[in-house]
């Protein structure tokens, strides 16, 4: 079964060139010109990933990014043709997966497509049906899900893979390289993307648990059950 893309732009000439070299790689394709039509089209169509421009007219796509992401954690792609560290982090914080800038290469664009869909599929498939609690956690790993309280909390694909793979291998450091490398699929990425999402992974598990996230200063992170005595 093909992967279902939504390509989001005001540009006419833009969703067909980057249409194109998606159907070229076998995906499926539905595009929309606005923010309110891409709203519309993530709930009628279900997309698999959503390729998102920054710079519509009327809602741009840093507040089409949130209102997706109040009810589904679809992977999203940012497009910008502003290459500024503050777009970026603002896009992460509004909950995308990932930043393209324009003019973009499209072979890039599609190795971090693939990257993403890599990502989203072995993650179960490793632990089968292993359930992780720590504390009043549990985290789904077969349904992708994260429970605090019995409580689903909603976390972005990255989220969701990032605290599995820290909570998978507790007491374990990771650098924000390995982290990177492991749960982006690939190194070109700035290396604050891994503390943005870090910090709204904890925000969304509240305390205590988010203090079994531990930041190992000038090195990385790693996950500890704080219920259990230090060894």
């Amino acid at each position: 079964m093909r992967e279902k893309i939504l390509v989001v732009d005001d540009e006419e000439a833009i969703v067909d060139f980057v249409s194109s070299n998606l159907k070229k790689e076998d995906f499926d394709v539905v595009t929309a010109y606005s923010g309110e039509e891409a709203i519309e089209k993530v709930q009628s169509d279900s997309p698999d990933l959503v390729l998102l421009d920054v710079m519509l007219p009327e809602k741009d796509g840093f507040q089409v990014c949130k209102e997706i992401r109040e009810f589904t954690s679809v992977p999203i792609i940012m497009l910008t043709a502003r290459d500024e560290d503050m777009d970026k982090i603002i896009g992460l914080e509004m909950g995308a997966d990932d930043y393209v800038v324009k003019p973009f290469n499209p072979k890039e664009l599609v190795a971090r497509i693939k990257a993403i869909f890599r990502r989203l599929k072995p993650a179960a498939e490793l632990v089968k049906d292993q359930k992780i609690k720590v504390l009043n956690l549990v985290l789904d790993a077969f349904r992708r899900k994260a429970y605090v309280s019995d409580k689903q909390v909603e976390l972005a694909p990255r989220e969701y893979d990032l605290l599995l793979m820290l909570a998978s291998n507790q007491n374990k450091l990771f650098t924000r390289e390995e982290i990177l490398k492991e749960v982006w699929g690939y190194e070109y990425v700035d290396n604050r993307s891994v503390d943005v999402h870090i910090k709204y992974i904890r925000e969304k598990l509240g305390k205590p648990l988010s203090e079994c996230i531990q930041t190992v200063w000038g090195k990385g992170y790693k996950f500890v059950d704080i219920s259990k005595p230090v060894e």
